[in-house]
């Protein structure tokens, strides 16, 4: 899948995969109790795309640069071979595509039941 195409839970998942986590890393960091703290995936819940106190800090942490362009957010990580913008209808959702871009190349396999 193309990144630039990310959206939702396929772009979270993205996100993590990026940011290391795994089952290993679930089970010693996230240790969900109730049905509920999974998606309808069966994923722990992470919402990089969506929750500002989960994407923001990779944001800061990667240098990625937002801005507006009449009509649409576009991003660009700082210091990537990547080397192209991501847009989105939001900030996060352009950082976060940016993000697995310059991390993951620009077309990815995903799991086939975030398609």
């Amino acid at each position: 899948m193309k990144t630039s195409e990310l959206s939702g839970a396929a772009l979270d998942w993205a996100v993590a995969k990026c940011e290391g986590v795994n089952e290993e890393t679930f089970r010693l960091f996230y240790e969900p109790t109730e049905p509920t703290d999974y998606d309808a995936h069966g994923f722990p819940e992470f919402n990089y795309s969506t929750i500002w106190s989960q994407g923001g800090p990779i944001i800061e942490r990667e240098k990625i640069a937002i801005d507006w362009d009449h009509d649409c957010w576009n991003a660009d990580v700082y210091d990537s071979s990547y080397g192209g913008y991501s847009s989105g209808p939001t900030a996060l959702v352009a950082a976060m595509r940016n993000y697995v871009a310059s991390k993951l190349g620009a077309e990815i396999e995903i799991p086939e039941e975030l398609k």
